[in-house]
């Protein structure tokens, strides 16, 4: 087995920083860190590049039985984005979907109120996104936060992480209009293995960067 690439998320998001150093300094240009693991990485890549930082609190919503098979998702800003042609491939009825979505928003609601600390979202329509999360396994969280974040109209989403699986970063070029992935190493196994530390992000973490990173860009 490989030795790790990262001593841990923050590390790994100074690295994945100087793939991203097209976007410094730019006023179109946000980062949205997926929480929990995408904030220390998200924290390091806004710092570096000196652009504002928010959460994206994205919840998939899991076909019922099968919770990894996305049917669609529900993110912030209230917003909620269904994949049809899975519904109706698997003839999930309305109540079924109303049950997964109610479950998932109380989640959702506890993280967007634990976060923000009653700080608005930033506007994200006509700017350059940059979606980070701490790595891509197989991607489905990713694509139900793109699929979500298309509806608020940036004028380009760019997904942005330390490392990933080379098929899945593939695959997502047809969803994004970037993919920057720092490493793809083979075999991938898993986002873990590349980190020498990767135990988990606490909220508390969460809130403490969120709260560097606005004071940080006030300045």
């Amino acid at each position: 087995m490989r030795d790790p690439l990262f001593s841990d998320r923050r590390d790994a998001g100074r690295v994945l920083s100087r793939k991203l150093s097209a976007h410094a300094r730019r006023s179109d240009v946000l980062v949205l860190a997926l929480p929990r693991g995408g904030v220390p990485v998200g924290y390091e890549v806004a710092l570096a590049l000196q652009v504002p930082l928010d959460v994206f609190v994205v919840r998939k919503l899991g076909v019922p039985g099968q919770g990894e098979f996305a049917m669609g998702a529900i993110a912030s800003g209230g917003l909620r984005v269904m994949n049809d042609g899975v519904v109706r491939m698997l003839g999930i009825g309305p109540d079924e979907i109303d049950a997964v979505v109610q479950a998932e928003q109380l989640e959702l609601a506890r993280r967007e109120q634990l976060y923000r600390e009653g700080w608005p979202p930033l506007a994200v329509d006509g700017r350059t996104v940059l979606l980070v999360d701490d790595g891509l396994a197989t991607g489905s969280t990713m694509r139900a936060a793109l699929l979500a974040l298309r509806a608020l109209q940036p004028a380009r989403t760019v997904v942005a992480v330390p490392t990933g699986a080379r098929e899945t970063c593939e695959a997502l070029r047809r969803d994004a209009d970037e993919v920057v992935c720092a490493t793809q190493p083979e075999p991938f196994r898993a986002v873990g293995c590349w980190y020498e530390d990767f135990s988990q992000t606490g909220d508390d973490e969460v809130r403490a960067l969120l709260q560097a990173a606005r004071s940080s860009h006030r300045r």
